[in-house]
């Protein structure tokens, strides 16, 4: 798998985990007769930090990952670059 693709994947993963939480806390509050933020904020206090310390890691290994794939394509690239910058303008 190219680093590029990883990134993403981790990063989707990252996006999963975070709503993830918040859909833990409405299915056990479900059973609820009424609704308010204060019952809200309770439910994912049971739900705990585990999925968001998760989703965190996650997200930062996948901008890691396309940071690092970006970082081989320029220095693949760079001789291209400066040939192509220094290069006059044709009309």
């Amino acid at each position: 798998m190219q680093r590029r693709t990883a990134g993403v994947v981790f990063i989707c993963i990252a996006a999963f985990l975070y709503g993830i939480r918040y859909i833990s806390a409405a299915i056990f509050g479900s059973n609820a007769s009424s609704w308010s933020y204060e019952m809200f904020r309770a439910m994912l206090g049971y739900i705990g930090n585990g999925p968001l310390i998760a989703s965190i890691a996650s997200l930062i290994v996948g901008i890691a990952y396309l940071v690092a794939s970006e970082k081989d394509w320029l220095k693949k690239n760079a001789e291209q670059i400066k040939e192509n910058w220094n290069e006059p303008e044709r009309k």
